[in-house]
């Protein structure tokens, strides 16, 4: 694709979300810093450095990076999948790591981060990760855990005690026909990251890596009525400390908002003192980002609060889908 060389800069910004960048093309992003004038330059320049790969299982990779210079409005995310299809994942400004799911076992992925100002890509880093293979016998079984946890004996004791560090209460706090969030607690010490391993519809394994201060995970691409079995591994290093479990079943496929109308009605047959303090607005939905494999969307409140949100659109296959967000959120990614 040699011709994206020859555009000027206004029309490479649309034109190269389509089209994942080749090593070739580094050089003409680097050029645009120095064309600005001199005095204008030292107060846009903004570093991007050191993308790394911090996990990978055999259908998603987590990678980090350092802006130690400056600062962007958002980041894109360009690979190609293992069809050899571009895919581009829009990333938040202040976002410094990020996990790549839906990915193929066993597959090289070269992936290349863009700074962004406004449209403007500013910088770049690129990185290459190939996936884990495909490894049933990791999934935990209920006969497996005294196992797991027999390392904490092995280490001796003066290294064992400051490494002390306790998962507690895995719990489903949103359950959709697609996905489900669940929250857990950490009442004593820390881990550096944690892993959520699970079966699929069709009986295959998948892990999930989570960062270490997260203490809830949304998990997308369930199947409808399918009973789940999560295992929550909390790690030092490459080390499985401790784990949580816990079961549930996904709610069945239900029609699109045809029943908005009739969920409106109720709030009339509350007592007009319990309606009045519990107004809330949803104001304005915008997209703020959109790549040829997902949509941002960001949106207001402007009175009152949600407890929770839940985003319904009907997929390329016309299935319903449901996603849901939390109440303190105002805008989420679709991937």
């Amino acid at each position: 694709h040699s011709h994206t060389q020859h555009y000027p800069l206004s029309t490479s910004a649309a034109a190269e979300p389509e089209e994942p960048p080749l090593p070739s093309e580094k050089p003409q992003h680097k050029k645009p810093q120095t064309e600005p004038p001199a005095s204008e330059a030292p107060l846009m320049r903004a570093v991007l450095e050191d993308l790394r790969v911090s996990s990978v299982t055999p259908d998603s990779v987590q990678l980090h990076w350092t802006v130690p210079e400056g600062s962007f409005d958002s980041f894109t995310l360009q690979y190609r999948d293992a069809q050899g299809q571009p895919q581009a994942l829009p990333i938040d400004g202040g976002s410094h790591s990020v996990t790549v799911p839906g990915l193929s076992p066993s597959h090289r992925y070269r992936f290349h981060l863009y700074g962004l100002r406004g449209r403007k890509k500013i910088d770049h880093v690129s990185t290459e990760a190939v996936t884990a293979a495909e490894a049933p016998e990791e999934l935990p079984l209920p006969t497996e855990e005294p196992q797991q946890e027999m390392p904490k004996t092995e280490a001796p004791p003066s290294e064992a005690l400051p490494a002390r560090a306790e998962l507690e209460e895995l719990r489903v706090s949103s359950v959709t026909p697609s996905s489900v969030q669940l929250h857990w607690t950490v009442p004593e010490g820390s881990f550096d990251s944690f892993t959520l391993q699970y079966r699929d519809a069709q009986g295959q394994p998948q892990a999930l890596p989570i960062d270490g201060g997260s203490r809830s995970v949304t998990v997308p691409g369930l199947s409808p009525s399918h009973r789940y079995r999560f295992h929550l591994y909390g790690l030092r290093g490459r080390k499985k400390i401790t784990h949580v479990s816990t079961e549930f079943m996904t709610a069945a496929e239900e029609p699109l908002p045809s029943e908005e109308p009739q969920q409106e009605e109720s709030k009339t047959e509350a007592p007009a003192s319990e309606a009045l303090p519990a107004r809330a607005e949803l104001g304005e939905l915008m997209v703020s980002s959109v790549t040829p494999s997902s949509v941002q969307l960001h949106w207001t409140v402007p009175e009152g609060s949600f407890d929770s949100f839940t985003l319904q659109y009907r997929d390329a296959q016309g299935q319903p889908q449901a996603l849901p967000i939390d109440g303190g959120s105002r805008s989420v990614t679709v991937p």
